[in-house]
């Protein structure tokens, strides 16, 4: 085992075999995430940036059976931030600090690309990095939007098991989800995915073909986080995900994809309290503080027990700062692209 993880600090390759056998292992943990953690450090440096998180819709046409935003949730509030707010929300954030800002929402028809390229002009003007996370879009709509000045867009694959994503997101196409990938790097988005570790029906064969799909694609950003039954979807008696495997799975991740940014997800401190500070100690290099304020944070309710719903965004601001800076490492004052970033190996 610790062959395989000194090849892949090495090389950043793995095979298919060799990651099931890093998976499966349970005695080489602390060596993995420290193998993580130092090519994070190498690469990327200490610095750990900052992306302010704007729910601004949690109405969604999708029916996906994990998600608590799903279509035919009864049980959830709906809201849609109005464009004044989103500016306003935009704005508050960026006298935080936030030099990138997560434009997240349930796939609803009300934003048009036309409402949504208003927006983004809008925010851009602040001069942050704008990164959209609004779903499976035509090719001219993620066309205007980067001409709009979207930076990055968010789109995780959730699975790779074809038969699987089309199980849990009926409907759906696997094939048009890849379509998505495909046009967003072909208009020079930094693309971004990810997966949700313990999903029903899913596998430590399936996990590492994930991983090898990310290196595939050659992705800028890779969210990992583990699956948490939400009582108001058709999975609420399914066994969650494991926090440890989802470690694993980023570091991993980190391993074979050196220089890229890895969000240290909120879904991971769910499961522990001290889970984004463990996941930035394991290979993590981003945080996405959630900026929208007052109800609206209880109401994007994707799974039980999202923390930080009661707090306000200054407080995340300052409660997160302190966390990142009690274990040596820094708040970056860039912007964070790929490749830009504060390390010996990328200067």
């Amino acid at each position: 085992m610790d062959s395989l993880i000194k090849k892949a600090m090495e090389t950043h390759s793995l095979t298919k075999e060799e990651i099931v056998e890093l998976l499966k292992n349970n005695e080489i943990e602390e060596e993995l995430f420290k193998a993580a953690d130092k090519v994070r450090k190498e690469y990327i440096g200490d610095d750990v940036h900052l992306r302010g998180l704007i729910e601004f819709t949690n109405i969604c046409k999708r029916n996906c059976l994990y998600c608590g935003l799903r279509r035919d949730n009864k049980n959830l509030e709906r809201y849609r931030l109005t464009e004044g707010e989103i500016i306003d929300f935009a704005t508050k954030a960026v006298s935080y600090g936030y030099k990138t800002l997560v434009l997240q929402g349930g796939e609803d028809d009300y934003f048009t690309v036309e409402r949504m390229t208003r927006i983004v002009k809008k925010i851009k003007e602040l001069g942050v990095a704008i990164t959209l996370s609004i779903g499976e879009r035509p090719f001219e709509d993620y066309k205007a939007f980067k001409e709009a000045g979207a930076d990055r867009y968010l789109i995780r694959i959730e699975t790779t098991n074809e038969n699987l994503y089309e199980e849990l997101d009926p409907g759906m196409s696997y094939k048009e989800r890849k379509r998505c990938l495909k046009d967003l790097r072909e208009l020079g988005y930094e693309v971004g995915s990810g997966c949700l570790v313990g999903l029903p029906g899913q596998s430590l064969e399936s996990l590492a073909d994930d991983i090898l799909f990310f290196k595939e694609i050659n992705a800028d950003m890779i969210g990992i986080g583990p699956f948490i039954p939400n009582e108001d979807t058709p999975l609420a008696e399914a066994n969650g995900g494991d926090f440890t495997v989802a470690l694993k799975v980023m570091a991993i991740t980190r391993l074979v994809l050196p220089d890229i940014n890895i969000p240290a997800t909120t879904a991971m401190e769910t499961l522990n309290k001290q889970g984004r500070v463990i996941a930035l100690q394991c290979g993590a290099n981003v945080v996405m503080p959630n900026v929208t304020e007052g109800e609206y944070r209880k109401l994007y309710a994707l799974y039980p027990g999202k923390i930080c719903t009661g707090d306000t965004p200054s407080h995340c601001r300052g409660c997160i700062t302190g966390k990142i800076t009690s274990i040596g490492r820094k708040i970056s004052d860039g912007y964070g692209f790929r490749g830009n970033q504060n390390s010996p190996k990328t200067k």
